[in-house]
This record gives structure tokens, sequence and C-alpha cells, in this order.
């Protein structure tokens, strides 16, 4: 195989990426909503009744909470720029692969917007609410963005594979489950093989994209069909139809090749149109990033200026 890593290095590297990732969602979501709960009774308030409730002066803009939350945003801010500036500095590429601190910024991405809103105490006027606006559709392109990304296969450097690896690496995959003693096997190529290269060249840029949408949605019921061609009733019940892990090692490493063949032969067939579809992305996602940088460090300078701070 040409991945350098065995399959248990490279288990253990993503189940503790995936710990990590999930840690700071869990703490971020977690704040959110208790925040969301603590304040309810202020937020939903008409605006001219909130003056008078008793837990203005916590949960206001300029109040208690919500300058805390205020400084919790610009430091998520903060943190969600590393990511494109890791791209400019070699010194940040002690933060992990591009993949990695990816998935960092994705999901500061999706914290940073509820937060804001719950700083303003969703009051979306002036400089503040268009930078909010603005925002909320970087956000948007940003999780776009970590779709495309996944499309396009890449070493642990983050250099793209070419064609010719991707091909060799998907002939290997298939010639190890030529092993495997598979019920369901035929059916199963012949869903990985219902797309070739030439016809994803044809489609539009926007159909190229909705269709890796629908083979990405699709995979999980496939695998789960080949599953319970192999599992018997219980097993099939304890798997919800075959959804959900079985307790048989030797069914599910074939399943996890399955999957991998999968993966990499839709990947190989909207490798040129992911890559197209991803470099339109930059002229969309860009300008929306910088634009809001510059009216969220207008807004913070008018804050400290106006001394509420």
């Amino acid at each position: 195989m040409i991945l350098t890593e065995t399959l248990p290095e490279r288990t253990t590297r993503v189940t503790a990426h995936r710990f990590w990732v999930t840690v700071l969602a869990l703490i971020l979501f977690g704040l959110i909503a208790w925040v969301t709960v603590r304040g309810f009774d202020y937020y939903r308030r008409p605006l001219s009744d909130r003056a008078f409730h008793p837990d203005h002066a916590a949960f206001r803009p300029a109040g208690t909470m919500g300058i805390r939350l205020g400084l919790l945003a610009c430091l998520l801010f903060v943190a969600i720029y590393l990511y494109p500036l890791r791209k400019k500095w070699k010194f940040l590429r002690f933060l992990g692969s591009t993949k990695n601190v990816l998935d960092f910024h994705i999901v500061m991405g999706l914290a940073v917007a509820p937060i804001v809103a719950l700083h303003s105490a969703f009051k979306f006027g002036g400089v503040a609410g268009m930078a909010f606006w603005i925002m909320l559709a970087v956000v948007a392109s940003g999780v776009i963005g970590r779709y495309l990304y996944a499309q396009i296969p890449r070493t642990r450097k983050d250099t793209e594979f070419s064609f010719v690896e991707l091909d060799q690496m998907r002939i290997e995959l298939a010639a190890e489950l030529e092993f495997q003693n598979f019920d369901g096997l035929p059916e199963w190529e012949h869903f990985i093989s219902q797309i070739h290269k030439a016809s994803a060249k044809r489609m539009s840029l926007v159909g190229a994209l909705f269709h890796m949408l629908a083979l990405d949605i699709r995979r999980p019921f496939q695998v789960a069909a080949l599953r319970r061609r192999n599992l018997g009733f219980g097993s099939r019940l304890v798997t919800l139809g075959g959804l959900f892990k079985s307790n048989h090692k030797e069914l599910e490493d074939t399943i996890a090749l399955a999957k991998q063949q999968s993966w990499l032969s839709a990947k190989i067939f909207f490798l040129d149109r992911a890559a197209q579809i991803f470099e339109l992305w930059h002229v969309i996602h860009r300008p929306f990033s910088y634009a809001f940088l510059v009216l969220a460090i207008l807004h913070i300078g008018l804050v400290i200026y106006m001394g509420f701070i």
C-alpha cells in the first residue's frame, strides 16, 4: 500500500484527534446551552422590557455575562484565524496537520456564531449586526469548504495524491477484498462502479457537488445492507438493521475495507471536479472572511473607545 502508517497506528491517531475535537465541542456547546437556559427568560423579552429585568445587568451586551461572552468570542476568532495563518507562517506548523487543524477550525467556527448572538443579546443592528450576518455566511461557506476538502485525498504531509496513486490504492483494496468470503460483494462492486470519471467530467460543478453529496449520504445505507447480508436475525436487531457495527471482528474488518474502497472510488471519479469546486469556493469564502474581520475589529475598537471594557 502507498499509505506508510499501519492501520492500528492510523486508528490510534484518528481516535486521539477525534477525542480532543469532541472535548472542545462539548465544552463550547455545553457553555452555549447553559447560557441559553440561564438567560432564556431575559432573551425572550421584548427589547423595551429588558431594562427592567433582574438579569439585565448580567446578560445585556455590556453586562458581566455579555462582556465575558464577547471576550470568549474574541479568543475564538484569534484561534480560528490561526488556520489560514498556519499556511503562511511555517512556525505555526506545530499546531498539527492541515486536516486536524481544520477540524478544530470548524468546531470553533460553528460555536462562535451562537456565542456572538448571546453576547449581543440577539440584537443585530449597526456594525455589530452587519458583522454577525457576514459571519453566518462565513460559517455556512466554511462547512461547505470542509466537505470539499474531504473530497481531495491527501497524505499526512498535506500533499494531494495523484490520480495514479489513488488508482493503485483502489486496485490494492480490490485485491484484498477478493480474498474475503463476503456475501453481497458483487452487489457492492456494482454500487461503487456506477459513476465513471468521464461522466463526472461532463457534469456541471453544481451537479458534481450534489452527486458527491448523494453518494456520501447513500454509502452508510449501502454498508448497512451489506452488513445485513452477513448477519443473523439477532445481530441485525442489535445493529439496528446493520447501521451500527457488530461484534464480528472479521466481518467489520472486511466492511472497513469495502467502505474505504467505496470512498476512494468516489474520490477518484470526482477528483478533477472537486479540485475545481474547491478553487471556486476559495474565491467566495475569503472575501467574506476578510470583510468580517474588518467589521469585527471595528466593533471591538468602538467598544474599547467608548469605555465598555
